[in-house]
């Protein structure tokens, strides 16, 4: 997601709506794409619910921690605090954009209410803006990191690992990011575009959906002033770390599974094999990041929900670049091309991949199309 201030008009970026691309992917017989693509109301519950539940047991174990902090047990009871702390803020950090991106698709759930449900609770809980997302996305979809394009993943991506800040973000807490949130969502309520994508999605002559949107950042803003405002009064002040922020701090897992998607890919290419990255997790990584790390067979195949990819990809496997194996090895990797980038600013990652020449051919529109779930 491209994130910058609005810009004068002279240095306005100017995207174009489309580039009628022709996107390869991996040959699939109709019936068994239908297959993967089944939604079901019980494994969207087993994802959803039970990321919610998660959250909320750690919420309570680090509430449970912070009231046994007493003088006499402080040099004990504090680093219990950071550690519940951290389990806390790490899966909060996912409740925004992976989780909110996989409902949004509208795959989780057979019963589409439950995904429009989810979405709100996970957006409200995760500072994420559903209704910006979802134009921005199909977008994204539609034409994968092309720049005159794709606004939301920009590339080259940077990583800032010699900033202070940085760190403090994923260990601990950056307050000025907090702060940072609360005055874009005071924009939005607004109804002020942050940027020129932004601008692009929601032109002005498109009045509802820039009342849905001010609307949304109002509703936002207004839930976590009630909640924020009730934990103060009621002398329970560390609730609003707990709930009102608990995405904003210790966000380590979710920087280690969610860059590697593009990074050091390459731009301006029909080919998801060349722009974006799958690597190979499992366990409480692949549950909180709801299976995205299978990101090109998602890009290939966007109506397949996230807990289908593991097997979309056993039945593509052979028209795919290898994937590296763990997170450990994945950002091995990842360091690796960093370097290389910092040394040459045009360098991108060069997959191997195998030729198929029974591959097919998708539109961007039929992308498009079936990102947005409208195709079940």
């Amino acid at each position: 997601m491209q994130n910058q201030d609005t810009v004068s008009e002279e240095t306005k970026q100017v995207f174009q709506e489309s580039g009628r691309i022709e996107w390869y992917r991996p040959h699939l017989e109709k019936e068994v794409l239908a297959e993967l693509s089944k939604r079901s109301d019980l494994r969207g519950f087993i994802q959803a619910g039970g990321h919610l539940l998660l959250w909320a047991m750690t919420g309570t174990l680090a509430y449970m921690a912070f009231l046994n902090i007493t003088a006499a047990n402080i040099f004990w009871s504090m680093p219990l605090l950071y550690v519940a702390m951290f389990a806390h803020g790490t899966v909060s950090c996912f409740m925004g954009g992976a989780c909110c991106h996989e409902l949004g698709h509208r795959t989780p759930f057979k019963t589409r209410a439950l995904n429009e449900i989810f979405l709100r609770i996970y957006a409200t809980i995760g500072w994420w803006d559903h209704v910006w997302f979802k134009p921005s996305h199909m977008k994204h979809h539609q034409h994968t990191t092309y720049h005159i394009y794709d606004g939301e993943v920009v590339l080259p991506q940077k990583l800032e690992l010699d900033s202070w800040k940085f760190w403090l973000s994923l260990f601990f807490w950056n307050p000025e990011a907090t702060w940072y949130a609360i005055k874009v969502y005071t924009r939005r309520a607004r109804g002020t575009m942050d940027n020129d994508w932004y601008e692009f999605l929601m032109p002005e002559k498109n009045q509802k959906l820039r009342f849905t949107h001010r609307n949304w950042a109002r509703t936002h803003l207004a839930v976590h002033a009630l909640l924020a405002v009730t934990f103060i009064a009621t002398g329970n002040w560390f609730l609003v770390f707990i709930v009102n922020i608990s995405g904003h701090y210790c966000g380590l897992l979710g920087l280690l599974t969610g860059i590697p998607q593009h990074y050091g890919m390459q731009a301006d290419v029909p080919d998801h094999r060349r722009c974006c990255r799958t690597y190979i997790t499992s366990g409480l990584p692949a549950f909180l990041y709801w299976n995205m790390q299978y990101h090109i067979e998602h890009h290939m195949f966007p109506n397949v929900p996230g807990f289908n990819l593991p097997r979309l990809r056993k039945l593509i496997e052979h028209d795919l670049p290898p994937a590296p194996r763990g997170l450990w090895t994945t950002w091995k990797d990842m360091l690796e091309i960093h370097r290389k980038m910092q040394t040459d600013p045009d360098y991108c990652f060069m997959p191997d991949i195998p030729s198929d020449p029974d591959g097919d051919v998708a539109t961007d529109l039929e992308l498009s199309q079936e990102a947005s779930g409208a195709v079940a």
